[in-house]
């Protein structure tokens, strides 16, 4: 095992060993382990002290913000309030000025009162209670040992909890599953007690010990927690579940919210009350002795706990599951399950789990339900696409706004307040959206951000750029307000417009930017007023071309923007008049080329292609920009240039996608053969932009479509594509069936060749 161990930052104190219910599906007294009956019944204080101790050392030690500390049992209200106070005290010691510190306790609720709420609201520990649901569910399990139905005491319980003085403190209810219960009462029973989160857990099994089946279904307890998701749906999901936002996190590409499911590693480990030092809890149905460590806090540090093998198997994620969930589709929304329902007596814990089936039909039965309203619209329709481009701009501008937390001074400050006075009118507010769509804002903002977090030299210089955004967007408005912009090397550089000469090389200063009838009035220091038609050449004025011909789209040719050089080739400097129309009049050539051969690619790319930087043949690092520049070298072969271009809106268009939504994760887990170089070996995301490509050139080629069926079977069958990633799998599916339609023909087909990293 490799790396560095994951800190602890949640710690389950075992308070009290014995319990005042006799729930015959308790992992602790019911199951495999039985240690139990050895430990002390309640925690002492020196146990209490030294865990504290040891935590706060381990917390300081990995400069964690915050750890939980969870008191459990047994029943953790047996140990009464006294004993509670002591516990509460002594960790609210320990880590005062170290870290936050997150008390919470798991109760059945039987003892809940006023004097522990008190006690509760005094030290901010939060409470959860284990209810499973209706009466006739509750009591299925969860009797007295004399057989007394335990529900109406944790009614009042809960009833209390939920008092005006109590209500910050509820955590939620935990429900074990039992598929003979009826799931829509149960989630109706649960979902009426008003509480903050639901969390299901399936009963504790394992190979040797599988759960009851009694219809004999290997999907039943998917098919129950199904019938609880639709009735969720059906009441609006009111109450967050923890379950069901964890796979629908995971199937969008976001983190996995609970233990049992997801490939996070642990950062629990338990105390119990003798002070032994043991793993995860549940691993007491396994069988005995599983949980111990054989450490404990009074000769140990949670270090060393940490560094423990049994510990460090359940950090490993995707290295710690077993070869076949490896190779699973679903792996990264289930996780393999929770780690003990993976164990058998012949093959230990390298096992799916027992839930395997469950696990696998829960995520894909809760991917077809929601997977149209989860899939980010920008998938599917070009202008979502742009509109979620804007928002990212927008939403960069805000950040690069805090991150300069009054650096800018009172340049950034004039400036931040015109781009506001010009975003309460109408025109304004469109000429600061022109600018601000231009695709190599987005460079500037992300490079000067990056320097700022970075502390770069010279970042806050380059964010006080927003001057000469705000002075262009003044200047596209028409609209009044005089806004200074700072030029560098004697030129001032407007975004979209163009580029003005006001003083010699390597001078610097400011000058004032006016909107004036069809072009801008400039005055700064040493010039005077000067009046700048925007669509000509002048003197010292270098503006932006624009192009329209032939059947091509009108599209800015920006060689000007200081933030362009963002391609895989350098940029190139600015064109004479001869060489940019020869430039336009190319383009025009390919694109006709382009309506004729693909009519329908071109019509997408004429909806997408906004600004076109010529470069030079070179090497150069790509950096991020906006939706819809492309860059090419230019080629006198029509088709050759038809085929770069369409190649480079591809590519635009497939990293505009990835800017707004997730369409895969855990890239570069797996590795793949491309059907049309076997001889290497490529992630997720490689294989995806090379198919993404391929398909968009096939139009123009059918070659391009050799090996692209191979290719889109690998990916459906893959881990990575989130529920956005498998639509636009299908999107690429349906391009290659009009792309065969067209043609008459089929693409050729080859065998499989797929290989998981070891």
């Amino acid at each position: 095992m490799t790396g560095p161990a994951v800190p602890f930052r949640e710690i389950v104190l075992k308070v009290h060993s014995r319990c005042d219910l006799a729930c015959d599906h308790c992992y602790v007294y019911e199951h495999a382990d039985q240690s139990w009956r050895t430990r002390p019944r309640t925690v002492s204080d020196r146990v209490v002290a030294t865990t504290a101790r040891r935590l706060a050392e381990h917390a300081k030690t990995h400069a964690l913000p915050s750890v939980s500390v969870i008191l459990h049992g047994g029943e953790p209200l047996l140990a009464g309030p006294e004993r509670l106070r002591r516990v509460c005290e002594e960790f609210g010691s320990a880590l005062s000025g170290v870290a936050d510190l997150d008390l919470r306790i798991h109760t059945n609720g039987l003892q809940l009162g006023p004097r522990y709420l008190d006690l509760f609201a005094e030290f901010g520990v939060r409470v959860g209670i284990s209810l499973d649901g209706d009466r006739a569910a509750n009591d299925r399990h969860r009797r007295f040992a004399d057989g007394r139905s335990s529900h109406p005491l944790v009614l009042r319980a809960v009833e209390l909890l939920h008092q005006d003085r109590y209500r910050h403190l509820d955590l939620g209810l935990l429900c074990t599953v039992d598929v003979r219960n009826d799931p829509r009462a149960v989630l109706d029973a649960l979902v009426a007690l008003d509480p903050p989160l639901i969390d299901f857990l399936l009963p504790h099994a394992t190979w040797d010990t599988p759960p009851p089946r009694p219809d004999g279904s290997p999907t039943a307890y998917a098919d129950w927690l199904l019938a609880v998701f639709d009735r969720w749906q059906e009441k609006g999901g009111a109450v967050p579940v923890r379950l069901f936002s964890s796979v629908l996190s995971t199937l969008s590409g976001g983190p996995s919210l609970t233990e049992s499911l997801g490939l996070a590693p642990t950062d629990l480990v338990v105390v119990e009350t003798d002070g032994q030092l043991e793993q995860v809890d549940s691993l007491k149905s396994a069988y005995e002795g599983a949980a111990a460590t054989g450490f404990d806090v009074f000769g140990h540090s949670f270090d060393e706990v940490a560094a423990h093998p049994g510990v460090r198997a359940r950090q490993l994620g995707l290295a710690g599951v077993s070869e076949a969930c490896r190779r699973c589709p679903v792996v990264r929304s289930c996780g393999g399950g929770l780690y003990t329902h993976r164990y058998s007596s012949t093959g230990g814990f390298d096992r799916p789990s027992v839930y395997c089936a469950d696990l696998a039909a829960l995520v894909r039965g809760i991917e077809a339900r929601t997977s149209a309203a989860t899939v980010s619209p920008a998938v599917t329709d070009r202008r979502e696409l742009a509109a979620a481009q804007d928002d990212l701009t927008r939403t960069l501008l805000a950040g690069l706004h805090d991150a300069l937390d009054g650096r800018g001074g009172a340049r950034w400050d004039e400036a931040w307040g015109l781009a506001g006075v010009l975003e309460s009118s109408a025109e304004g507010a469109a000429g600061l959206d022109q600018v601000l769509a231009h695709p190599y804002t987005r460079t500037w903002l992300v490079e000067t951000l990056d320097g700022l977090h970075a502390e770069r030299p010279g970042a806050v210089g380059r964010a006080l750029r927003l001057e000469s955004y705000v002075a262009a967007a003044a200047v596209r408005s028409g609209l009044g307000p005089e806004v200074p912009a700072g030029y560098r090397d004697g030129r001032l550089f407007l975004p979209t417009l163009g580029e003005l000469r006001l003083a010699g090389p390597g001078e610097t200063g400011r000058a004032r930017v006016r909107a004036a009838g069809d072009g801008f009035s400039v005055r700064s220091g040493s010039g005077g007023e000067r009046i700048v038609p925007i669509g000509a050449d002048g003197p010292g004025w270098l503006p932006v071309r624009r192009a329209v011909t032939g059947g091509a789209p009108g599209f800015v040719l920006d060689d000007l923007d200081p933030y362009r050089d963002c391609f895989e080739a350098p940029a190139a400097p600015r064109l004479g008049r001869a060489e940019a129309e020869a430039w336009i009049r190319d383009v025009g050539r390919a694109w006709e080329l382009l309506e004729r051969a693909a009519p329908g690619q071109a019509a997408e790319a004429a909806d997408s292609l906004t600004t076109l930087t010529p470069l030079v043949a070179g090497r150069n690092a790509e950096r991020p920009c906006g939706f819809g520049a492309v860059g090419l070298v230019r080629t006198r072969d029509g088709r050759a240039l038809a085929t770069g271009l369409l190649r480079a809106l591809r590519r635009t268009r497939l990293r505009a996608l990835l800017d707004v939504t997730d369409l895969y994760a855990l890239d570069g887990a797996w590795q793949y053969r491309p059907p049309w170089d076997r001889n290497a070996k490529v992630p997720f995301s490689e294989l995806l932009a090379s198919t993404y490509e391929r398909v968009g050139l096939s139009f123009l080629a059918p070659r391009f479509l050799d090996g692209v069926s191979e290719a889109l079977d690998m990916m459906d069958g893959a881990a990575e594509p989130t529920v956005g990633g498998m639509r636009l799998l299908r999107s690429l599916r349906d391009e290659v069936k009009g792309v065969q339609g067209a043609r008459g023909t089929d693409s050729p087909v080859n065998a499989a060749d797929h290989e998981p990293v070891r």
